[in-house]
């Protein structure tokens, strides 16, 4: 069986001997050069802005915007492997509703770096002229600030590593900190840094922690840095599981040939972004994002707020619950139609009244249709993935609204808290890392041992996970919040969480 490699392109194209016909890149690959170096080259950012430069590509477009990919963590090193094997080409696959596989290879990735291989061929490449975005998915946990405080966590290891007298930088901010400082030092116009992590205020969450890092190293360089480099904000949606060895196998018997990490996705894709971007003399100083469906907008916050609340914490909200009730994938959750009940109403009667106006969004279709999307069997989402890295992901995307309705009631408006309470209750009672079946979970969280630890001692102490203030900050101290919280706790327990969500759950007729 044939690798997937530059060479085999053409033949892809036509459709390999009984195989299906695969679209290629349609432009010429080696008339590209990399505008944007790329930390976290994993499968979202594959299915997402790589894509979208691709899709440019294909218009004839953004030959200068290439993507050179950089990997900082000791499992990075696997996708070093894949992408030199197969020269940096990867295999993207729509999954349909009814079925359907579209499969695409995409040709936007031009090279490859390891740093722990090589820290100064990294910096040298994001100082040189030719680099005018460096851009980032490393996940909610990996902009290193404190979920309560917001600050900076200039105590970490990797961070103090870096921040020591002739240390060889080892983490992201130690990277791009030391490629920016060179290009201040050679009169090189600094590069824009463009997150693409699911954080509220990404771009500017990103510029108050690479901007403190830079103030502890060199005060002078924070400042500068704080007032000449753009960290635009943006918003990034699709759904993008990860790759299984199903997914190899249905490439190679569809179109006989071996991509050893092709990446799936949903049909829906969506990317609001600040045009917020350091200029050049030929143009606005990113690539015409425009002309492949991206939206480009003064203000990203009601977008952003739409997606985190709505889709990212309904995720929580299925993920646990779901896990528990005895489901494993993301589409069996969301077709439970009392669970669907569930997230609507957390939906309509928690998060939304939490958002702004969306311009150009139907928020009722919006909400709707992401129990559609949740519902898609294909594509065949873990719900372990879903609960994975909760401390990263509770404290973003549901406190807030927990914590915005609480403040709303201060203030003499009547809101509700039970259903977002219910969510944590249900984290609770999973990270106790066992099912209700006696069956172990596999917990996966930074906090993983505080976690587990607080959620063994809830039968003496039921509120015991909710008092660690690292992640919940004070809300163990509010009884609007602990008392919804409690009686989700003890229903779980009790009863299961089949019964605790038939019990949450509006009434029936409300599901899709």
């Amino acid at each position: 069986m044939l690798p997937l490699s530059q060479h085999l392109l053409p033949a892809l194209a036509e459709g390999l001997p009984g195989a299906t016909p695969v679209t290629v890149p349609s432009y010429d690959r080696s008339r590209l050069t990399a505008g944007i170096v790329h930390f976290g080259v994993g499968g979202f950012h594959r299915a997402h802005q790589a894509m979208y430069l691709d899709t440019l590509m294909n218009q004839g477009e953004a030959f200068d915007w290439a993507i050179c990919g950089v990997g900082v963590l000791p499992s990075d090193r696997h996708m070093l492997d894949v992408m030199e094997a197969q020269d940096h080409l990867y295999t993207l696959v729509v999954k349909h509703p009814d079925g359907r596989r579209e499969a695409r290879v995409i040709g936007s990735i031009v090279d490859y770096l390891f740093a722990p291989d090589d820290p100064e061929a990294v910096i040298e490449k994001m100082a040189s002229p030719e680099i005018r975005i460096v851009s980032l998915t490393i996940t909610e946990g990996g902009y290193n600030f404190h979920h309560v405080t917001g600050e900076f966590d200039d105590a970490a290891p990797a961070v103090r590593a870096d921040l020591a007298a002739g240390a060889v930088p080892g983490t992201v901010f130690g990277l791009v900190t030391e490629a920016l400082a060179r290009r201040r030092a050679r009169g090189v116009p600094p590069f824009t840094v463009m997150s693409c992590d699911n954080i509220q205020g990404n771009g500017d969450v990103a510029r108050m922690m690479f901007t403190a890092f830079a103030r502890l190293r060199d005060p002078e360089l924070g400042a500068w840095m704080e007032a000449e480099v753009p960290f635009p904000n943006s918003m990034v949606d699709r759904i993008t599981p990860v790759t299984t060895d199903a997914d190899r196998a249905a490439v190679r018997d569809d179109h006989g040939y071996t991509d050893a990490w092709p990446v799936v996705c949903e049909p829906f894709t969506q990317w609001v972004l600040e045009d917020h971007f350091v200029p050049s003399a030929s143009g606005p100083g990113r690539p015409p994002y425009e002309d492949a469906g991206v939206q480009l907008v003064p203000d990203v916050e009601p977008y952003e707020l739409m997606k985190l609340r709505l889709l990212n914490a309904s995720h929580q909200g299925m993920g646990y619950f779901g896990y528990l009730a005895g489901h494993r994938y993301a589409h069996e959750a969301a077709q439970d139609p009392d669970l669907a009940r569930f997230l609507l109403d957390y939906m309509d009667l928690e998060a939304t009244p939490t958002l702004r106006p969306v311009p150009g969004v139907d928020l009722d279709a919006y909400k709707r249709q992401l129990i559609e999307r949740f519902s898609n069997e294909h594509i065949r989402d873990t719900l372990a993935r879903l609960c994975a890295e909760s401390s990263d992901r509770i404290p973003k995307w549901l406190v807030p609204v927990i914590r915005e309705n609480l403040a709303a009631s201060d203030a003499g408006e009547e809101r509700e808290v039970g259903r977002s309470a219910a969510v944590v209750a249900s984290w609770a009672r999973y990270a106790e890392g066992v099912d209700e079946a006696g069956a172990p979970i596999a917990v996966v969280d930074r906090l993983k041992e505080p976690l587990m630890a607080a959620a063994a001692r809830q039968a003496e102490d039921p509120l015991a996970f909710v008092a660690q203030r690292e992640v919940f900050g004070d809300l163990v101290d509010d009884p609007r919040f602990t008392e919804p919280y409690l009686s989700a706790l003890g229903s779980l327990h009790e009863r299961g969480a089949a019964a605790t969500v038939a019990d949450l759950a509006g009434p029936a007729g409300r599901e899709g």
